[in-house]
């Protein structure tokens, strides 16, 4: 299968679980589907309305620590409902990964072109993460295909039905434009990190042999948003 890779990197990055907003903040050890696509609507600089994508990523990083961070808490007045001038500081403990590394797969050339003069700056997760462009594939590279993977790791997987070991984190596919945003897709996924061992699945995918002894088999979510009403 012909597909184009994006690889960027970060000095660190941190994916805050769904729904956590106060005490400790772990990180997710892989970006969900929706960070991934927000990295390529910011490299586009407009929001992509996404129908018949194919599209995989692996991640993996170089260490992982929690950090001390001051954060600023605004008071609302019980009123009126809105924020008014009383601001208190806090501390919060919040985990995050260093020396990162993210490649994209994918089917389109234009994706992989919007990462050539991205219009947005790209961030691991939070916009203190700055992620820089490292290599953007010329072509499309003709990766092998694979049924019954075993070498999938650094990456996401729909855990119904394949059942795979990790962490399992439901997650939102996307968001909608709309203010407030809506998340698209939500379901439970098996999150497994750039360290996991060989795995047992039925999963297809392409195996990728150019990260060296780092091979990996890749899983490829297809994905279509038309059913939903989002803009351009």
């Amino acid at each position: 299968m012909k597909l184009y890779t994006i690889d960027l990197t970060s000095w660190t990055a941190s994916f805050r679980y769904p729904n956590l907003i106060s005490g400790f903040q772990p990180t997710l050890e892989v970006p969900p589907i929706s960070t991934v696509l927000g990295l390529i609507n910011a490299a586009a600089g407009r929001y992509l309305p996404h129908q018949q994508l194919t599209i995989g990523y692996y991640f993996q990083y170089g260490a992982k620590c929690v950090d001390l961070e001051t954060i600023y808490q605004i008071e609302v007045d019980k009123r009126t409902g809105q924020p008014n001038n009383n601001v208190n500081t806090n501390i919060m403990r919040r985990e995050f990964m260093f020396d990162t590394f993210l490649r994209i797969y994918t089917n389109q050339s234009a994706i992989a072109g919007y990462f050539r003069q991205p219009y947005f700056p790209l961030v691991m997760g939070r916009m203190n993460d700055l992620a820089t462009v490292e290599r953007i594939s010329d072509e499309a590279i003709d990766f092998a295909e694979v049924t019954n993977a075993t070498q999938i790791r650094g990456q996401v997987v729909p855990f119904t039905k394949n059942y795979l070991p990790g962490t399992i984190q439901a997650l939102p596919k996307y968001f909608t434009d709309t203010i407030p945003r809506q998340n698209i897709g939500t379901e439970p996924y098996s999150v497994l990190n750039w360290q996991t061992r060989s795995v047992t699945s039925r999963l297809s995918g392409v195996h990728d042999k150019t990260l060296g002894k780092d091979a990996v088999d890749v899983y490829l979510h297809q994905l279509d948003f038309s059913a939903f009403e989002l803009t351009n």
